[in-house]
């Protein structure tokens, strides 16, 4: 039977421990509970001998944006996509920029209960495409998310999950098997920034983003957020882009991003353009294909072009499409080279 969406529900992937806890199994926090405790998500927790998922049924507020404001810009250009997340992250990012939601517990005096058909009958009137998991991170509510998706994909829409990966195995295939495309945060290429600005670890994300292309047909592209002195150097950029390179494939599209002083790193400044526009160019000549840039305004850093011969298949000016110039078969018109997505 359905959870209620008063109470929440019960939550999966979690086991009793000999000292009296209960250990939670979704993420790589296994994190142990006492009675009444919360995991570090804050949206999971223990009431009695069980795992209960306190976000069960709720959202933080829906949005109809462009597909690609989640960043993704191959997978169904210019469509629009249903926007929802809940409340939680498994991550302690300092430098979050939806901190308001990433660090809240799951209320229902701030949050709106929905059914999973009600989400997915309001994509469709609102002419969506597609529906997308984000605002904080899909991972914490896997089974909400994962329910949401299987009565969005009755309906005939697509599903995005926009995530920092960080998860065990065994949810990971359960919440992408139910996904149509994936946009991963890889916060940095080093394990240091990881440990110390995000409270987590490097290698559950990168054993994710090599799952994700090895093993499923989700439409993978890769965000990284380039913050001043911190993870922006060329050494680092070369390091993940020879990683994605030759784990993903030089087809997976990067996003470089802007960061902006935010929530515990305000005494950071914002990453000056000349430092994206370097990091792309770095990116593009150490093989990756496509490489765009975001929370900025950069029309060829917005810019799909083709990876045969260099022709515009794809002219943005921030999420809008001023031209769109590929065949029905999603190739350059030019030279019928194919250009890597999923496109209608």
């Amino acid at each position: 039977m359905r959870p209620g969406l008063e109470a929440g529900a019960e939550a999966r992937w979690w086991h009793a421990l000999a000292d009296g806890r209960i250990q939670c199994d979704l993420c790589p926090r296994d994190c142990r509970l006492q009675e009444g405790q919360q995991g570090f998500c804050a949206v999971r927790g223990r009431r009695g001998n069980r795992l209960w998922l306190s976000a069960w049924g709720q959202t933080s507020g829906l949005a109809v944006d462009p597909i690609e404001k989640k960043p993704l810009a191959h997978f169904y250009p210019g469509s629009r996509v249903l926007s929802f997340g809940t409340a939680g992250c498994n991550l302690g990012c300092r430098f979050c920029q939806n901190w308001d939601l990433s660090r809240a517990r799951a209320r229902r005096d701030s949050a709106e209960a929905m059914t999973p058909e009600a989400i997915a009958e309001t994509a469709v009137r609102h002419g969506c495409q597609s529906v997308a998991f984000t605002y904080n991170d899909p991972v914490v509510f896997t089974e909400w998310a994962v329910a949401v998706a299987e009565a969005c994909r009755a309906r005939g829409l697509r599903t995005v999950c926009v995530t920092a990966g960080y998860l065990h195995p065994g949810p990971r295939c359960e919440l992408f098997g139910a996904m149509d495309a994936a946009n991963v945060d890889l916060k940095a290429f080093s394990e240091d920034f990881y440990a110390r600005v995000c409270l987590a670890h490097l290698q559950p994300v990168l054993e994710t983003l090599d799952y994700l292309a090895k093993e499923t047909a989700v439409w993978l592209e890769v965000t990284t957020l380039l913050i001043p002195g911190h993870n922006d150097s060329e050494d680092e950029v070369a390091r993940l882009v020879d990683w994605l390179v030759e784990h993903l494939g030089p087809q997976v599209p990067l996003h470089l991003t802007g960061f902006h002083p935010d929530f515990r790193m305000l005494e950071v400044p914002a990453t000056p353009l000349a430092t994206l526009r370097r990091a792309r160019a770095q990116a593009l000549a150490a093989g990756l294909r496509h490489v765009y840039l975001g929370n900025v305004r950069d029309p060829e850093g917005d810019t799909t072009r083709c990876a045969s011969c260099g022709g515009v298949l794809i002219a943005r000016d921030g999420y809008i499409l001023r031209s769109y110039r590929l065949t029905r078969e999603g190739c350059c018109p030019d030279c019928l080279a194919p250009l890597a997505g999923r496109f209608a």
